[in-house]
């Protein structure tokens, strides 16, 4: 089977073939080939762990290998909708805005600093429908079979399961002043690639949040941050 290359960003290249994914870090020629195998072979360790440890709060692509020696990580494909192409017209992302946050929620409480945080890093897995048949009593005592949609993946607020992707910039940190930073990261994203309903969907991805038990000094924070912005667009 030919592996197909379906991305490739400064840091690293991602290759499919069938049902996996494999991520591979890139070289890099300015540094010396002892140092740059190094730092990939940390870095490549570094992401597997975190998406590790991710995987046991929120839904996160399985880790089927590491190879630290050839700095690759090989991962299942979803079968699902990047979330920066789909957003807009999924009839509920006011509800998977609020997942969203949730989940961020989740990664922070736990120590965990995604670093990219942008829908481009995100993959939506609608819920598939199944066939069920049931019985049907009939007036006159007999049975008749019939068919039904049932769904068969998660619950039904959100139709699916909301996975993060690329923990390539992730960190471990509990500083409020990260976690803040993470959440103007998405909040900068919402409005670069869905600028007609961003204020909406960040709304929805702070309501969120706030299930998050550490969430005011963040949110404090994210005051700060975002005047630090504004600050240097005014100069």
């Amino acid at each position: 089977m030919v592996n197909k290359i379906i991305a490739q960003g400064a840091e690293a290249i991602l290759t499919r073939k069938g049902n996996q994914i494999v991520k591979k870090r890139l070289k890099k020629g300015y540094r010396l080939p002892i140092i740059d195998n190094r730092i990939r072979k940390q870095r490549t360790k570094k992401e597997a762990r975190l998406l590790e440890k991710s995987s046991k709060l929120i839904p996160i692509p399985k880790i089927i290998k590491l190879d630290e020696n050839s700095q690759e990580i090989t991962l299942e494909f979803l079968k699902g909708k990047k979330l920066s192409e789909n957003l807009d017209k999924l009839k509920n992302n006011l509800q998977i805005c609020k997942t969203l946050g949730q989940q961020i929620a989740k990664l922070h409480d736990n120590g965990i600093i995604h670093g990219d945080l942008t829908t481009s890093n995100m993959i939506y897995v609608p819920t598939k429908k199944t066939k069920n048949k049931i019985n049907v009593k009939l007036s006159d005592n007999k049975t008749s079979i019939s068919s039904y949609n049932r769904d068969v993946l998660g619950d039904n607020k959100t139709s699916g399961k909301l996975y993060f992707i690329d923990f390539g910039l992730g960190y471990e940190s509990t500083k409020p002043e990260d976690k803040a930073v993470d959440l103007h990261l998405i909040k900068q994203a919402l409005e670069a690639k869905h600028f007609k309903h961003y204020e909406k969907f960040f709304k929805k991805v702070i309501q969120g949040y706030r299930t998050s038990s550490n969430s005011k000094p963040v949110l404090n924070r994210l005051e700060k941050v975002e005047g630090r912005g504004r600050y240097k667009q005014a100069y």
